[in-house]
């Protein structure tokens, strides 16, 4: 692979570079780097980490215009730039990372093998665990389409008809405000409330749950994203131009099976779709698949089936704890790889969508302020574009503290709200990690902390916090099995682990 030598923004060059740009190889000029004052979230500056270019594949200049990004490869510019999330298997040192764990799921399959063959003198590999999480599929991926199909036609139709008639109707604010209010009553039905029906009313297993309940959510944040860039424009639009139209359908078609949460009418494209990276990617997902299901029967089940018949001390629960900072960490990378890294790549790849920084190099994060920017960046972008600066507009730019908690207020309500509804009981253990142990991390272990000793405080941290989620939702998921439903208010939101010792 050719080596990265640099990634620049080339703007139009005369010959010369003003004092707000500097030069790069082979002539031209590109913007300088310059603070941000708003400086939220480790943002360091508006135009670089501006959802409006970078998920473009583009960056603003200093008038304000946006320029294509090239990948300079080999001193070379490589037209179909492939970003890091893509390439991190060609690094020989995360290979190596990636052959340790394949070996170690190796080690589970020939324990379980071995286990079998000893203790019952035959192989069973039956893969219980596995169908019961995915039971109620067909249901579940009905839902999907129905959900699908409404994201896709009404919000598009109703921006159609507002966009034809914004600039004609006599009160253009009220009808607004009524097209708008019928779209929001639809949004709460089928977007809302239908997906929660369907978990319950059928009583899906947790991984159907959370098909279908993460998809709301997605489906959620895109039609969000799609009309919040839309409207401006037709706004702004004038009727003299001629009639406004909303953007191209099939951009928006486009959008909503692109994995990115930001709009746009156009992305940067690869040339070609490698159909066999595809291949080996959704391979990869699927063996993820199963190595969780190696790691919760080998792991967590032996450890917690019983846990809630014993009697309950400080002390049991400390050692479980660290019993599941093992398990916690495996599972926590895996959903790492097989989400961030390999089902994203796969679509984009198979849409040559060709911006593909997913994530960042969080695990060299030395704040956990630079580990929640890192994690995830298609969430955070949507998080810092839509909640973060659109509060710090609401708050006229006086309070930056009470938009970044407004942001870690919401990432803990919906945590806890796909846990709660996908799990079938109302444990408020991600609410805590992120809305109370989050916001104290963040601002403790913030940017200023660049010794490597914080990366080893941050990982510690990372082991410890997956052990409690690990320990305390599979304590409380047998709880629930072991000790009947208690029909009252407090003995719906109270966790049954507290009082269950049957």
């Amino acid at each position: 692979m050719p080596q990265l030598i640099r990634k620049e923004w080339p703007v139009p060059w005369d010959g010369r570079c003003t004092r707000t740009q500097h030069r790069f190889e082979g002539g031209g000029c590109s913007p300088r780097l310059t603070p941000n004052p708003v400086g939220i979230l480790g943002v360091e500056d508006p135009c670089w980490r501006s959802a409006r270019c970078l998920l473009t594949g583009s960056r603003c200049s200093s008038d304000g215009a946006t320029h294509v990004l090239p990948m300079v490869l080999g001193g070379k510019r490589d037209p179909s730039p492939r970003l890091f999330s893509s390439e991190l298997m060609e690094v020989q040192h995360f290979r190596t990372i990636y052959h340790m764990f394949i070996a170690t799921l190796c080690v589970f399959i020939l324990s379980t093998i071995t286990v079998d063959f000893i203790d019952q003198g035959r192989l069973d590999l039956d893969f219980d665990l596995f169908f019961f999480a995915f039971g109620g599929l067909p249901t579940a991926l009905s839902a999907w389409l129905g959900m699908f199909l409404y994201t896709l036609l009404v919000p598009y139709k109703a921006l159609q008809l507002w966009a034809g008639s914004y600039h004609t109707v006599h009160f253009p604010r009220l009808f607004t405000a009524l097209l708008w209010g019928v779209l929001l009553a639809c949004h709460a039905v089928v977007l809302g409330f239908y997906p929660i029906y369907t978990v319950i009313q059928h009583q899906l297993p947790p991984a159907s749950r959370f098909i279908v309940i993460l998809e709301q959510i997605r489906f959620l944040m895109k039609s969000h994203s799609f009309l919040r860039e839309a409207v401006p424009g037709i706004i702004q639009a004038k009727p003299s131009d001629g009639a406004v139209k909303p953007p191209a359908f099939s951009t928006y078609l486009y959008f909503l099976f692109c994995p990115t949460l930001i709009y746009r009418e156009s992305y940067p494209r690869t040339p070609y779709v490698r159909w066999k990276y595809v291949a080996q990617n959704f391979a990869k997902v699927l063996g993820c698949l199963f190595y969780s299901y190696f790691i919760l029967e080998r792991l967590c089940i032996p450890v917690f089936t019983n846990m809630s018949k014993q009697p309950f001390s400080i002390k049991t629960l400390v050692l479980s704890i660290f019993n599941a900072t093992l398990p916690g960490t495996f599972l926590l990378l895996l959903i790492f790889f097989a989400f961030l890294h390999c089902w994203l790549n796969a679509f984009a790849e198979m849409l040559r969508f060709a911006d593909r920084t997913f994530y960042k190099d969080w695990w060299n994060s030395t704040s956990f302020a630079t580990y929640y920017r890192t994690w995830n960046v298609v969430v955070h972008d949507w998080l810092y574009y839509y909640v973060y600066q659109d509060l710090f507009w609401l708050f006229k730019g006086r309070s930056r503290a009470a938009a970044m908690l407004s942001v870690f207020i919401m990432s803990a309500i919906v945590h806890e709200y796909v846990f709660t509804l996908c799990f079938g009981f109302f444990y408020p253990v991600m609410f805590t990690l992120f809305a109370v142990v989050g916001v104290i991390f963040n601002f403790l272990l913030n940017d200023k902390r660049k010794s490597p000793v914080w990366n080893i405080i941050m990982w510690t941290c990372l082991f410890i916090g997956q052990g409690i989620q690990v320990c305390l939702y599979c304590q409380e998921w047998y709880a629930q099995i072991h000790c009947p439903l208690q029909q009252t208010f407090w003995g719906l939101v109270t966790p049954r682990s507290w009082s269950c010792r049957s």
